[in-house]
């Protein structure tokens, strides 16, 4: 692939590099912005996005934070400082390093190395292309842009040794294939096989967003999910994750590859127990929340007339719309009662306590003691208003509670 002859670069990304390069430091754009710059993943071909664009310097991050007057220590123990622009985009700019050593999830780096050195170190050739912002040069010692002309993911160097370094690359390789829809090559692809038992030493976090990435930027879903069957990473994290192929999984393959795509839903409709997915690999409360409400269910409601969708709204309450979506995943198409959902929230129809015309304190002063009988009287005002909508008004409902016994 041949390179352009410049990357159009935003004048406030420019100036970080600017002010490296008075200062006597090297500076080059690295990362992942480059790549997809090459490959015209951007908005406009050649063109970086300015919150995506990282550097690699020689400068030490004691340099780099004496340099900039708004700086973040986001990883200095690892050579990394980021600097904030002045359109307040955040920055990576990273020492020149190599590992000195690695246990498969940190390394300790050492400075005073070449930019050869620092692109040595990186996962992939695709990812260890440089860019010279000031002076529109190119560094690409590991034939990086041939590979993205290839559709090709290659390990830097020997295949092993970068898997060994950090177990996450399986995971990085499977998320740039199925991104790219590239292939990988063979001999890093059975390094990573070789490799895969390394991944119970990584961080379930890690883990986690990999796999989220994954299903989030996949051209194709069944292929990550293929990929990641194929590379034993599921064996290792995910067990219960489905088969790849639609037909047997349960699922459209039209729709999962629709876009936007919800990880949580994904992983609903992708594994079995996915409640138990999400903690094991340390998802947020809400999202393993969100799976609960999706599991408890129902998944539809018992008939498909207004008044048994009301009641299933009711049940499920803010799970509704999760449901529906995952019909959709399920079936490629909307699920049958969706326009009677659309239709009840349209005419502002009560489907819980909280959207009943009288609350509790109403009915307190009603006469309705507080406790169960409180709670016992909601149920009933919600179930009648479930029936007829039209009976959510303070008279009719008021009436009702006073004739209770």
């Amino acid at each position: 692939m041949p390179f352009p002859a410049r990357l159009e670069i935003p004048e406030q990304v420019l100036e970080i590099a600017r002010t490296l390069d008075r200062a006597g430091h090297e500076v080059w754009c690295v990362g992942g912005a480059v790549r997809d710059a090459l490959l015209g993943v951007t908005r406009e071909r050649h063109n970086l996005e300015a919150s995506e664009i990282d550097f690699a310097t020689s400068a030490t991050p004691d340099q780099v934070q004496a340099l900039f007057r708004r700086t973040v220590a986001v990883g200095v123990k690892y050579g990394t400082v980021g600097v904030i622009d002045r359109d307040r985009a955040l920055h990576e700019v990273t020492t020149f390093r190599r590992d000195v050593s690695t246990d498969g999830r940190h390394a300790v780096v050492a400075y005073g190395v070449s930019l050869d050195d620092d692109l040595a170190r990186r996962d992939f050739t695709i990812n260890a292309i440089a860019y010279h912002p000031l002076k529109h040069e190119w560094r690409d010692p590991f034939g990086g842009a041939d590979d993205l002309a290839r559709g090709l993911v290659r390990a830097v160097g020997v295949p092993a040794q970068r898997f060994r370094e950090d177990y996450l690359r399986i995971l990085r390789a499977v998320r740039f294939a199925v991104r790219f829809d590239f292939r990988i090559d063979p001999a890093t692809w059975d390094a990573a096989r070789e490799a895969v038992p390394g991944l119970a030493q990584l961080s379930a976090e890690r883990v986690r967003d990999e796999w989220f990435k994954a299903l989030q930027s996949a051209r194709s879903v069944t292929h990550a999910v293929q990929l990641w069957h194929d590379v034993g990473a599921a064996a290792q994290w995910i067990p219960e994750l489905g088969p790849a192929d639609p037909a047997t999984a349960g699922y459209s393959q039209p729709a999962v590859d629709a876009e936007p795509r919800n990880p949580v839903l994904l992983v609903c409709v992708l594994c079995r127990q996915p409640s138990l997915v999400l903690r094991r690999l340390r998802a947020s409360g809400a999202e393993i929340a969100r799976a609960d409400a999706i599991a408890r269910g129902p998944a539809e409601p018992a008939g498909a007339d207004p008044t048994a969708v009301r009641r299933w709204l009711a049940q499920v309450g803010g799970a509704a719309d999760d449901l529906m979506a995952l019909w959709s995943l399920r079936h490629g198409t909307a699920a049958p009662w969706a326009g009677t959902v659309r239709e009840s929230r349209a005419k502002r129809e009560a489907t819980s306590r909280s959207a009943l015309a009288l609350d509790g304190n109403d009915l307190i002063a009603l006469g309705v003691p507080r406790g169960p009988r409180l709670g016992e009287a909601l149920d009933l005002l919600l179930d009648r208003v479930l029936a007829d909508p039209a009976a959510n008004t303070r008279e009719h409902l008021s009436a009702i509670v006073r004739a209770l016994p």
